[in-house]
């Protein structure tokens, strides 16, 4: 690392405030190629983050670890830092007065921030730099293949926003997985290939966990006054936060999981909570480590033992990478802060009080929500076709919805919990990501998982007592919101199904559903 004592405008001198927000930890970022006398970098826990939004603990705890960790090591290297802890008296616990504090007790005569992927720090940071009486400049976080609005303009005129042409545009652009424009295999999408029921084999081998001892951070976390809910083992804190403990998981992944990935990668098991997913989420949207990093390294992978790893593997994580990921975040630029408000659907049912304790008859509710308080995690089917469905046919209020995801998983940032949710998941903002509504009976979560089978309910039922609540509830759906579905093509089919229905039995789907909406803990 060489030593620089000019400041970023190139000219020598002059004090230079870079703040540094909890999910910015890219220690590869340009700010850090070399060491400045003149440059102090601002970090702080802020009560203003740990409570927009009631947080699981272990969400807290690791981006609080993650952030001192970031600022110890580059520490090391010779950078200075101011850093405020959760329960530093002279924490402000405000960004607006904290950067305006520091930047006089620093002297600085230029503050530099990287721009945030949140729409209300977006508008707080602006504020405040329009607010200072010295030089501003605002960087990219140089984490995304894509800029802000790169998918805005990629689909500039298009009616419809459709992921699969996103998706293969950056496979062409950025050279990943294709030959002379043309997919490697012959096929961009090997979505059908995975979509298997995980039965007891292949072996899934355990996760590439940690044993941190977290009980101090715990400790000052509680003394501050930050109210959170879920479980933590204080003494086996179990989630990557160094640069090194990341890059550790994505070995673990490409050398022990990639195998499997793509043909599990939507089924769930009641014994198995990760399967073969690798436990990256938090690490790339922390940004301790970047996409292109990993999709690097699971390509080197592949390409190297193309004899035990099929194509399709890896292309459904290719896909959940530089598909979905990116095409969310973009469509969060596109839309926001319009797309916040959304309820096209106009759903207007509280959350039940099952989805702060799990307790619930309906099996795979009770796994799915559970592992999500116990573990701060849940991956993309069980959150989609799971928790995501039920609050769907519920009609859960897409804002109380929000809110609960938002702040149970570990891996939750607005840019990306917004757009699954309130967009894919619970189809409030009337189409803009989902082409139709992600809802089903039990027949998918029997088809994907073993939840039904020790189930209080019976998945295969329609009436009584024992009937899964999901059958019931999914036909009451598709009646309560025919009119917002009559001209949607790929709804159809499924509404054809139901003006089939009897009176009788139409009647009895009401009556349930009104039942099972009104009272949600008793079922």
């Amino acid at each position: 690392m060489t030593k620089d004592n000019s400041s970023p405008s190139g000219r020598s001198g002059g004090a230079t405030l870079r703040l540094i927000l909890g999910d910015q930890l890219n220690q590869k970022h340009r700010w850090f190629d070399s060491v400045n006398d003149n440059v102090t970098y601002l970090m702080a826990e802020m009560r203003q983050e740990t409570d927009y939004v009631k947080h699981h603990i272990q969400k807290v705890t690791a981006f609080f670890l993650a952030m001192r960790t970031f600022k110890e090591e580059l520490s090391e290297k010779g950078h200075q830092f101011i850093y405020l802890k959760i329960g530093d008296t002279e924490n402000p616990q405000d960004l607006a007065k904290i950067v305006e504090k520091y930047c006089d007790a620093t002297s600085a005569e230029r503050f530099e921030y990287q721009l945030p992927d949140e729409y209300r720090l977006d508008v707080q940071l602006k504020q405040i730099a329009k607010s200072l009486k010295i030089d501003t400049h605002a960087v990219d976080t140089e984490h995304f293949y894509t800029s802000r609005y790169e998918l805005k303009d990629f689909f500039s005129g298009k009616k419809q926003l459709l992921m699969e042409s996103f998706y293969r545009m950056m496979r062409k652009k950025h050279g990943i997985m294709v030959e002379n424009g043309q997919p490697d295999g012959g096929k961009w999408n090997y979505d059908q290939s995975n979509r298997k029921k995980w039965k007891g084999t292949p072996e899934i081998p355990h996760e590439r966990g940690f044993r941190k001892d977290v009980t101090d951070l715990l400790k000052e976390i509680e003394q501050a006054g930050v109210k959170t809910f879920g479980e933590i083992d204080p003494e086996k804190f179990n989630w990557p936060v160094s640069r090194a403990d990341c890059l550790s998981v994505l070995n673990y992944f490409c050398k022990e999981l990639l195998v499997h990935f793509g043909d599990y990668q939507d089924a769930m098991h009641t014994e198995e909570k990760y399967l073969f997913h690798s436990r990256l989420s938090f690490a790339m949207n922390a940004k301790i480590i970047s996409p292109k990093e990993v999709i690097d390294k699971v390509l080197e992978q592949y390409h190297e033992n193309k004899e035990n790893i099929d194509i399709s593997q890896v292309e459904g994580f290719v896909r959940q990478i530089v598909g979905w990921r990116e095409y969310m975040r973009g469509i969060y630029w596109k839309e926001m802060p319009d797309y916040a408000k959304l309820n096209k659907l106009e759903n207007q049912n509280p959350l039940p009080e099952f989805f702060w304790t799990g307790n619930t008859k309906m099996n795979c509710l009770k796994h799915a929500i559970g592992q999500s308080l116990t573990d701060a995690y849940a991956h993309h089917i069980q959150r989609l076709m799971v928790i995501g469905n039920f609050a769907l046919l519920a009609q859960l209020h897409p804002d109380e919805v929000d809110q609960w995801y938002l702040g149970v998983y570990i891996d939750a940032i607005e840019w990306v919990e917004i757009t699954n949710t309130r967009g894919m998941s619970q189809f409030a903002d009337g189409g803009i990501v989902a082409t139709k509504p992600y809802v089903s009976t039990a027949n998918y979560i029997n088809k994907m998982s073993d939840y039904c089978g020790s189930c209080h309910y019976k998945h295969t039922q329609k009436q009584g007592d024992n009937a899964c609540p999901f059958n019931t509830l999914y036909w009451n759906f598709l009646d309560a919101k025919k009119e917002h579905f009559k001209d949607n093509q790929r709804m159809n089919m499924m509404m054809s199904l139901l003006d089939k229905k009897s009176a009788s039995e139409m009647e009895y789907i009401r009556e349930k559903s009104a039942e099972i909406i009104k009272n949600p803990d008793t079922f």
